[in-house]
């Protein structure tokens, strides 16, 4: 059900993506800059793109780096879209767990992500394998920030 994807696929995740951003109501990337960066990003050794279904119905977008708080890989879900024709049939579910394996796989002690907080299922999800938010054992709070330059 999922896969990895290649070099071939990179007009399908470019397509996936786009749908992405036209349902989060966003104008930019544009489609050239999508197509651009995929190009680049599918053939990067720290970038791992996963399609589910066939034809794909969904993507999920890995970032890998080592950490030295972790002394091991880390990895950064940084992307997962399902069309909403196909939500509700397992392709989310699916990719999670794809993402989990192929992280440990590649040797990540770590895997991070964010999301909108008002995206319930998304939340629920993400909870379901494990993924918290919050206070950690020793006392931090995981909290992600950003700066536009």
């Amino acid at each position: 059900m999922v896969r990895l994807a290649a070099a071939h696929d990179a007009e399908e995740v470019t397509r996936l993506l786009g749908a992405f951003r036209d349902h989060l109501g966003r104008e930019e990337p544009s489609n050239a800059s999508l197509e651009a960066s995929v190009g680049r990003l599918i053939g990067d050794a720290d970038t791992d793109y996963l399609l589910a279904g066939s034809p794909a119905e969904g993507v999920c977008q890995l970032r890998y780096r080592h950490c030295v708080w972790l002394g091991a890989g880390d990895c950064t879900l940084e992307d997962l879209y399902v069309k909403p024709g196909a939500r509700g049939s397992g392709f989310g579910r699916a990719l999670v767990d794809a993402a989990l394996e192929r992280a440990r796989e590649r040797g990540c002690a770590r895997m991070v992500l964010d999301t909108r907080n008002t995206n319930r299922a998304a939340v629920a999800l993400y909870e379901s394998v494990g993924f918290s938010s919050g206070r950690e054992p020793d006392g931090g709070i995981d909290i992600f920030m950003r700066v536009r330059l």
